[in-house]
C-alpha cells in the first residue's frame, strides 16, 4: 500500500479539479458528511470506526486513510481498530485478510505522523 502522504498526495489535484467542475455535489457530499459523523446516539469515534471498515470492505485506500486518521481523531487505540478488522475479516473471508491490515497500516501511519 502507498504511504498516507502518496495517497493523498495522487489524489490533492484530481479531488481539486472535480470540486471546481461539480460544486454543488461536493458541498452536498461535505454537509451530508458532516451531518453523518455528528455526535449522537452513537459516537463519532463509532462511526469513524464503522467507516474504516466500510472504506475496507469496499478496498478505498483513500477512504481507508481518511477514516483512519478520523479515527485516530476521536481517540481510536490501536486495539479498537484491531477489533473493528476482525468484523471485517468476519463478514469478507479472505479480502478481509488484505484489507484490514491495510487499515491498521493507515493507522500506524497515522500515529506516526501526529508524533513527528
Amino acid at each position: 500500500m502507498d504511504s498516507m502522504d502518496e495517497i493523498r498526495e495522487e489524489l490533492r489535484q484530481p479531488a481539486q479539479d472535480l470540486r471546481e467542475m461539480i460544486p454543488d455535489v461536493m458541498k452536498a457530499f461535505g454537509a451530508l458528511s458532516h451531518a453523518s459523523f455528528a455526535e449522537g446516539e452513537l459516537s463519532r469515534l463509532t462511526k469513524e470506526l464503522l467507516a474504516l471498515v466500510i472504506a475496507a470492505t469496499r478496498e478505498c485506500d483513500g477512504c481507508i486513510v481518511s477514516h483512519a486518521r478520523g479515527a485516530l481523531r476521536e481517540g481510536a487505540t490501536r486495539q479498537q481498530i484491531a477489533e473493528a478488522m476482525g468484523v471485517l475479516i468476519a463478514l469478507n473471508g479472505g479480502p478481509g485478510t488484505v484489507w484490514g491490515p491495510r487499515a491498521l497500516h493507515a493507522y500506524d501511519e497515522a500515529v506516526a505522523a501526529r508524533k513527528a
